[in-house]
């Protein structure tokens, strides 16, 4: 009986031999199964066209950075000379000169110099900060966003991700009490949260500072004593948010997890006697976390420009802080300078998003193909 079967469908018989160590039950029932192994090209039509939109998003993120700043009220001259009034006014138009807010040239011209500018990497004066470059300001700031909300938001991400894996695996378990606890502490604001954290942690028991990056009187260096007063003011900002922004991954991989599950190639890698470890991590919890990659790659924008409450809250010398002076004593230089980060970063996350896509996700590569 079974001999008949097999001559009257070939397609049966050849499921019946595959070998199952070229078979992925990933992508069982989805288009990449298509997909041979070893025969995949490089899609340089994919490639070209995502490297074009990336080009154009950047000319015109670059576009209204030096238009926005135009179109406000004042500028960082007028605002330098309300605070020093024995400035001639041949020193102010040579000021305004220096920062390319010449009267004398037009918009066009003032846009041609600011893109010559940037193709030669000079991001022009910061006039709020003793005439230092732009560059050297942002230089300064950099470090302290990336180090403080960078990790924080690795964490969190981390942390989420994982915990939303498990939770969602093993869904109707105690476990799923953190799912409400978190989400509740993600309503709070995190300004909220931040005082309160002051009040109690540092204010009441002494535990950490009130605020700012290192102790009054310590020298930066690459020194213990340095390093270890960095880590002393960080951990109460760090830890308050990954608190704040943890209930988001959490909620979001728990949920994707339940629709993973209910899937077809899940009941196939469990129906071959695959170990629970394998299937949790190699098939389920790899397919949701796709739209965790993306959200965490718009999530770098927060991580460069968005820091401004954590770091007025702390009192923290990063780029938040600095693009909120900027914004206040109309230093467009800086503002651009600023903007300019920030619109390279979420580019980048972006670009890098798509290559973990294309890895995690065989069908992406086929379509890309």
């Amino acid at each position: 009986m079974s001999d008949k079967t097999t001559s009257a469908d070939p397609a049966a018989a050849d499921i019946d031999h595959v070998d199952d160590s070229q078979f992925d039950a990933l992508e069982v029932g989805t288009t990449a199964a298509a997909v041979t192994k070893g025969r995949s090209r490089i899609p340089w039509r994919f490639l070209g066209g995502r490297a074009a939109f990336y080009l154009f998003t950047l000319w015109a993120a670059l576009t209204i950075n030096f238009f926005l700043p135009r179109l406000m009220k004042g500028d960082a001259v007028s605002a330098y000379l309300s605070r020093n009034r024995n400035v001639t006014p041949e020193a102010a138009e040579a000021l305004r000169t220096l920062l390319g807010l010449d009267s004398n040239k037009s918009l066009w011209d003032q846009y041609l110099n600011y893109w010559g500018m940037l193709m030669r990497g000079d991001l022009g004066i910061a006039i709020t900060h003793g005439m230092r470059p732009v560059s050297q300001v942002i230089a300064g700031a950099l470090p302290w966003t990336i180090g403080l909300v960078g990790l924080a938001t690795v964490l969190a991400f981390t942390i989420g991700t994982v915990g939303g894996a498990l939770i969602g695996w093993k869904r109707g378990s105690r476990w799923d009490i953190l799912i409400p606890i978190t989400t509740f502490l993600n309503t709070i604001p995190y300004f909220w949260l931040g005082l309160m954290a002051i009040s109690f942690f540092a204010v009441k028991l002494g535990w950490f500072p009130i605020g700012k990056a290192y102790g009054i009187g310590t020298t930066p260096g690459w020194n213990w004593d340095f390093i270890s007063q960095v880590i002393k003011h960080g951990t109460l900002p760090v830890v308050t948010i990954v608190i704040a922004s943890l209930g988001g991954w959490m909620l979001g991989m728990r949920n994707m997890m339940l629709t993973v599950l209910d899937e077809d190639y899940i009941t196939v890698a469990q129906a071959k006697g695959m170990p629970d470890r394998r299937v949790l991590w190699k098939y389920a919890a790899r397919n949701a976390v796709l739209p965790q990659i993306q959200s965490f790659a718009l999530s770098i924008g927060f991580i460069v420009g968005g820091t401004i409450v954590m770091e007025q809250v702390f009192s923290y010398p990063g780029v938040g802080k600095m693009m909120l002076d900027a914004v206040n004593q109309k230093d467009f230089a800086l503002m651009q300078g600023g903007f300019l980060v920030l619109t390279l970063s979420v580019l980048l996350a972006n670009i890098l998003a798509d290559v973990a896509y294309a890895f995690l996700d065989p069908r992406t590569r086929q379509t890309q193909a």
